[in-house]
């Protein structure tokens, strides 16, 4: 809604993101360009909803189809842009405006950060401080796509050493989802075997709204790793059934021009 308060209308701390399965209909109404020739992680300079000037990118951090339009030179101490979200693009001066334009689309809701939470962990994607941090490694992460071959024959990045041989040899720990029922899976639970013995730790969790069910990611011994694999997780002292279960939870839907 238009600003209604003293002083001048407050900055958006954060570029605005549309992911979700009307977003092409609804931002290809106010696009100059034809959306359905923009691939998943390109981006093109075009007028959004009269706003000229603006670096559209077909990406996000959740598994849906979605863009944004992140804000010229943010300079924002609180900016919440994430892994694949920039703050490069929308003239600073009219990002309240394209907002408002946006908000004024009856598909088009506010939704906050817990919302989006739950949807990059249904898409089964990190979140940096929680599922990887400098101590994870990429092999450990299961994200060693991130690392070309030239630079895995070069070995010419920090920590190649380390990483090459989890290669070889097989990580300890892996990154794995889990699904349960019951209480709520949270970050720094306990995940224990058979046995009742700990062998990791959730990461990241939260009720799935897609599946009815909990949803959770962490890090297990390489040996409890597989998917289908019955362990339980400490919930108040409580021990409650899981599944290591394969990711996404969700199958994304990202967009690739044919």
């Amino acid at each position: 809604m238009p600003w209604e308060g003293p002083g001048t209308p407050p900055t958006l701390p954060w570029p605005p993101a549309s992911p979700g399965p009307s977003m092409a209909r609804v931002l290809q109404a106010g696009l100059s360009d034809d959306l359905a020739k923009l691939s998943f992680m390109n981006s093109i300079t075009t007028t959004v909803f009269g706003v000229p000037g603006c670096r559209v990118t077909r990406c996000g951090y959740t598994g849906e189809d979605g863009v944004e339009v992140p804000r010229e030179l943010c300079q924002h101490p609180h900016c919440g842009a994430s892994a694949g979200e920039s703050c490069i693009s929308v003239p600073a001066a009219r990002a309240v405006e394209l907002a408002e334009k946006l908000l004024g689309v009856p598909d088009v809701w506010l939704a906050g950060l817990a919302a989006r939470d739950s949807l990059r962990l249904e898409a089964g994607l990190c979140l940096y401080g929680n599922d990887i941090d400098e101590t994870v490694t990429p092999a450990e992460a299961g994200l060693m796509w991130t690392l070309g071959k030239r630079r895995r024959v070069a070995m010419d990045f920090p920590g190649a050493a380390v990483i090459m041989a989890q290669v070889k040899d097989k990580p300890r720990r892996r990154r794995v989802g889990l699904t349960s029922v019951g209480p709520a899976i949270r970050p720094h639970m306990a995940i224990l075997g058979p046995e009742g013995r700990p062998v990791g730790t959730v990461t990241s969790g939260c009720p799935s709204p897609c599946l009815g069910k909990n949803i959770a990611m962490g890090y297990v011994e390489a040996a409890h790793s597989r998917a289908g694999t019955e362990l339980t997780v400490e919930v108040r002292k409580k021990q409650h059934p899981a599944v290591i279960t394969k990711m996404p939870f969700v199958p994304t839907q990202y967009y690739m021009a044919k």
